[in-house]
């Protein structure tokens, strides 16, 4: 089965009464294996709010979630942060990297979290971070790192547990033209690579032409 995510019937709403406001209103996608897929919408319009869901940072009002058929919003929040961890990766506008590790320490995270052994953490995270350009920066903190480089160093915490979703919210909206290009260039790379279901959220029209895929955002409800 191709099919690595289920959507059906997501609604989120916040607030009560009459404050309550509708954001997402009954989406229902499919996301394949190794898909690359961009979603676009007006601001405000629930991008972002959808995208937290699909990584478990948020529940929704109603509606399903399947991961390979599974139900993630039936496990409690400490299954979930678990499987979070482990299954999903996260790139988001800023970098929020820990400005007292250097990037090595910063891309150990996830690993340490899962209980790994940290002499094989830091391994797995010399690898990934070598991938994604950063060689010879594994030493450098953030603060000696330019805008780009810092945003490769949260690319390769995001991966460094090979996930099989790799979501980014805006990944290049705080860098500069070229380096945003460059920064998306890698994220598709990776996805060839890793097989990893990248899915961004970017209001660059011309970065989400180049995915393969493009669902557009209307009134909660989603297009393509």
């Amino acid at each position: 089965m191709r099919e690595l995510i289920q959507v059906q019937q997501l609604y989120k709403s916040f607030g009560n009464g009459a404050k309550r406001v509708e954001v997402l209103k009954g989406i229902d996608l499919t996301f394949l294996k190794s898909e690359k897929a961009a979603m676009v919408g007006a601001s405000g319009v629930g991008k972002t709010t959808f995208l937290h869901i699909l990584g478990t940072l948020d529940r929704p009002t109603s509606g399903k979630v399947l991961y390979q058929g599974e139900d993630i919003f039936t496990m409690d929040e400490k299954e979930l942060a678990l499987f979070r961890n482990r299954e999903i990766g996260f790139v988001f506008q800023f970098h929020h990297l820990l400005p007292e590790f250097n990037a090595l320490e910063n891309t150990m995270m996830p690993c340490l979290i899962q209980g790994i052994p940290k002499k094989e953490a830091a391994a797995l995270a010399e690898d990934i971070l070598t991938l994604v350009g950063l060689k010879d920066r594994l030493s450098h903190k953030p603060g000696e790192l330019s805008g780009g480089e810092q945003q490769r160093v949260a690319v390769a915490r995001a991966l460094v547990l090979e996930p099989k979703v790799l979501l980014a919210d805006e990944p290049t909206g705080n860098l500069d033209t070229n380096t945003g290009e460059a920064v998306f260039d890698l994220l598709q790379e990776l996805n060839q690579i890793k097989g990893v279901t990248l899915i961004v959220v970017t209001h660059n029209l011309k970065l989400a032409s180049r995915l393969s895929r493009q669902i557009h955002l209307v009134d909660g409800k989603a297009m393509g």
